[in-house]
């Protein structure tokens, strides 16, 4: 092992550990090892530039900002109110319908607002309707999460892999090139969560709810997941309709340049945030206040830790190890080994982490059997946003953990078997429509 091979190790291992032991922001463990290993001389300042300003950082806060403009506008505000009526007509049913509405919007816009604003009131009707609340909120979170792999804007970790891919000399994906198969397991998932997930949680009927505010207060402090500041979404904001399809609209036209390809997604993400300060649709300082710096410095951080392993030879070394043990078996086999490590390391660390650690090792692996490294890209995209069997692996869980009161045995009774059904279906889904 060289000089270089072994800091990269030693870095990788002190920040995974990190992350763990959980006593330090993840962001600022992101940005210490990358400064580790550029003080250490690992990483060339060109190479960590490059991190910092790759497509998809640019393609990611230009979408924080536009999807900021919508929810100051009130828009958002005004579905969930629509979501609520719904409810009063229908039932448990309108709930239902209120979760999969939710999950459908989160595949273009940031789940943490959703999930702030649609809570309560899930909670609250569910209690009107003399139905337990927990029934419904931990669906909530997972459907949203379950949403948000729909698209590749739906999520970072999907914009990330794809931008690491197109790094390595892969072809980049389409806004919806994965929507078939992500549609399949959240639909596969979704009908888990409605028939069979109530029946494994025991009602409660003994403490109150907390409120939203305090929600968010118990889940800053339970653990600093960083997916985005939620307080800026607690305060309910009334439509300014102006300025709300101002934002709708701008949001629609950067979805439709960049998925009839007349643009990337970046560059359209990044004129839109821009025109919308320019019409004063949104200030500057809101603009800035909706970037989530805390997301965009944690990705750029583990980008500079996952280009050491490949420019030190670490990658290669264990894509060597990881193909000798599938060698053999066959690539449908080996792909669903890799779901499952990178399904495990999800549930360990940060979803930006896992991205960035195993796309160069999905395309190595690939590379190694002979096939195309597509689906395994497209089942890590999805296996580092599968984070159902604790409380802890995304900010969503937390917030759904506090105002439910859920005890950790109830995302672990609810979310092990989600984690095996979309597993399964998706290990059986990518390869019909990413043939090996």
């Amino acid at each position: 092992m060289t000089f270089d091979q072994g800091c990269a190790l030693a870095v990788l291992a002190a920040v995974m550990a990190a992350l763990i032991w959980n006593r330090m922001r993840a962001d600022v463990v992101a940005l210490a090892g990358a400064a580790a290993l550029l003080g250490l001389g690992v990483i060339r300042p060109v190479e960590a530039q490059g991190a910092f300003a790759s497509p998809a950082l640019i393609a990611l806060a230009s979408l924080f900002v536009i999807a900021y403009a919508m929810e100051l506008s009130g828009l958002l505000d005004l579905l969930i109110r629509a979501g609520v009526r719904l409810c009063g007509r229908m039932g448990a049913a309108g709930l239902w319908l209120m979760i999969a509405f939710c999950g459908v919007v989160s595949a273009f816009l940031n789940n943490t607002p959703i999930v702030v604003l649609a809570a309560p009131v899930v909670r609250d009707v569910a209690a009107s309707l003399k139905l337990p609340p927990q029934r419904f909120l931990i669906p909530l979170s997972y459907v949203t999460i379950l949403g948000g792999c729909c698209t590749l804007i739906g999520t970072s970790t999907n914009l990330l892999v794809n931008d690491m891919a197109r790094s390595a000399g892969q072809p980049g994906f389409g806004l919806f090139d994965i929507t078939p198969v992500a549609v399949i397991v959240a639909a596969v998932g979704g009908l888990y969560l409605v028939l069979v997930a109530p029946r494994l949680l025991r009602d409660r009927d003994g403490a109150e709810a907390p409120s939203v505010a305090q929600a968010l207060e118990d889940a800053a402090s339970s653990r600093d997941v960083a997916v985005g500041d939620a307080s800026l979404f607690i305060e309910r904001r009334p439509l300014d309709l102006r300025r709300g399809l101002a934002s709708l609209g701008v949001f629609v036209a950067v979805v439709a340049i960049s998925a009839l390809g007349y643009a990337p997604i970046a560059a359209a993400a990044f004129t839109g945030a821009v025109g919308l300060i320019l019409a004063r649709v949104i200030s500057a300082d809101d603009a800035y206040r909706g970037l989530r710096p805390e997301i965009l410095i944690l990705i750029a951080g583990m980008v500079v830790v996952g280009l050491s392993l490949e420019v030190t030879g670490l990658a290669a070394a264990a894509t060597d190890r990881l193909a000798s043990l599938v060698q053999g078996l066959g690539p449908h086999l080996a792909l669903g080994l890799f779901y499952v490590i990178a399904l495990v390391l999800t549930e360990i660390l940060s979803n930006a982490a896992v991205a960035v650690l195993m796309t160069p090792v999905a395309v190595a692996l690939a590379e190694s059997l002979g096939v195309s490294p597509q689906p395994f890209l497209v089942g890590l995209m999805l296996a580092a946003s599968a984070a159902f069997a604790t409380p802890f692996g995304y900010q969503t869980n937390v917030l759904v953990f506090e105002m439910g009161r859920y005890s950790y045995m109830d995302f672990v009774r609810i979310g092990l078997p989600l984690n095996v059904v979309t597993g399964v279906t998706a290990v059986l889904t990518v390869p019909a429509f990413f043939p090996f």
